[in-house]
């Protein structure tokens, strides 16, 4: 596996690297021993699969509060999302910023989510599924969000979405400022 860093400060790509014969290939999607190499939570407390019947569903921006925090590692198995992390954690460099890329069944890349980012994604294409690796189970009372539109983090959607559930819809604006002074506990 090949760890890449991105532009929000402890986001990683993850890209396998498959060994091809003539019988196909073998690809390596996790290894918990590389990602403690590299300093990444290698827990894995839950895996969960979503089926994304429609192009323009949107899942998001999803984050889970202590003592239920999770890192996630995110890919996309069968059609293609594009994929979005928004930072935000307290004492972060890159805090109220986002990053997005899309993730493709087939393309062998994987997205390494931290603990206090949200998380979300668009369907791309109609028949979409996507796989993810968490490092805690889902616990509905930690369970919090920032809305997919909020003006002050201003995500770059690729289109706009048609599938929203009203969960996500209704989460509040965020303040970055309380955030800043609070930490995660503004999301309350």
């Amino acid at each position: 596996m090949n760890f890449r860093e991105l532009a929000l400060h402890d986001v990683i790509a993850l890209d396998a690297e498959p060994s091809v014969d003539e019988r196909g290939s073998f690809t390596r999607t996790f290894c918990a021993d590389e990602f403690v190499a590299r300093g990444l939570e290698p827990r894995v407390a839950q895996c969960s699969v979503s089926a994304n019947d429609r192009r323009g569903t949107l899942r998001g921006m999803h984050l889970q509060l202590a003592p239920s925090e999770e890192t996630k590692v995110v890919r996309c198995t069968r059609g293609a999302i594009f994929d979005v992390v928004v930072d935000l954690r307290a004492g972060s460099p890159t805090l109220g910023t986002w990053l997005g890329l899309e993730l493709r069944a087939g393309l062998g890349r994987s997205l390494y989510v931290p603990v206090g980012c949200a998380h979300g994604f668009l369907v791309l294409e109609d028949d979409t599924e996507v796989e993810y690796l968490i490092s805690a189970a889902y616990a509905p009372e930690h369970q919090r969000g920032v809305r997919w539109d909020d003006p002050a983090i201003a995500i770059g959607w690729p289109f706009v979405p048609t599938v929203v559930a009203e969960r996500d819809r209704s989460f509040d604006d965020v303040d970055l400022d309380a955030i800043r002074a609070l930490g995660l506990e503004a999301l309350r």
